[in-house]
């Protein structure tokens, strides 16, 4: 899949699933832009995609701060005149039982996760509605599907994505901006190898393909609602998840 020439914004790409992302895409051609809060984190990512020899700028900023998203746009705008495909893949979680969570912990995930999301898609969409031309493609879980024990605010921010991915897409469908979402299940990630091994064993063995995903996987698809090859597919969310939930 060709996507020589496009201009991405990834946040949350310094690691994970969103550094793989930004690895797929900058293999297809397209000169990509990572978003993350720490600096150092974005140094190594770039380091790795220059032993790749893959190109990526990198900027640090914080989705839940408006100031700092629309400094990040206002540089790649200047620099290239357009943004073609946001990933919003930037994404904390702090789980707790409902009855005991803090609403510390639940403001801050959802001001990462949902908020985030809505702070990057309204500093970058006045650019694409110019355009007449653009992809978003947000980065939600299949516990925003089914939601999770313990995961109250993850899954209330999830399925907010979802939600939101549908409003947007037939708001902006008119100018051919397509919207989706992504909903990856497992994956082995630095988060889940923080996991106990029995946790670990349980889930997998509640997955069809009884293995746990990669982060290739989710790029893989991600790599695929941004091409034209997806140009008729708005409104979805794809879950990669092994047939966890069918």
């Amino acid at each position: 899949m060709n996507l020589k020439n496009r201009i991405v914004l990834i946040t949350g790409a310094a690691r994970g699933i969103g550094l793989a992302i930004a690895e797929k895409m900058a293999e297809a051609g397209a000169m990509v832009n990572i978003v993350d809060l720490c600096e150092s984190d974005i140094e190594s990512a770039l380091r790795y995609l220059k032993t790749r020899k893959l190109s990526a700028a990198g900027f640090t900023a914080n989705v839940t701060d408006p100031f700092s998203i629309e400094k990040v746009v206002k540089e790649i705008i200047a620099e290239h005149d357009r943004i073609d495909i946001l990933v919003n893949n930037a994404g904390i979680t702090r789980d707790g039982l409902l009855m005991k969570m803090s609403a510390e912990d639940w403001d801050l995930v959802i001001n990462v996760n949902l908020k985030g999301t809505f702070t990057c898609i309204q500093k970058v969409i006045r650019h694409m509605l110019k355009q007449r031309s653009g992809v978003i493609i947000n980065i939600a879980s299949v516990i925003g599907l089914i939601g999770n024990a313990g995961q109250a605010n993850y899954a209330a921010s999830k399925g907010g994505i979802i939600a939101l991915t549908k409003s947007a897409a037939k708001e902006f469908a008119a100018r051919n901006i397509r919207v989706n979402a992504i909903a990856p299940g497992f994956i082995e990630t630095d988060m889940t190898k923080e996991l106990p091994q029995d946790i670990v064993t349980n889930y997998t063995q509640a997955i069809p393909l009884k293995r746990m995903g990669k982060p290739e996987d989710v790029a893989n698809l991600c790599l695929f609602l941004a091409s034209d090859q997806s140009s008729y597919i708005t409104g979805q969310t794809i879950q990669v998840d092994g047939g966890l939930i069918m």
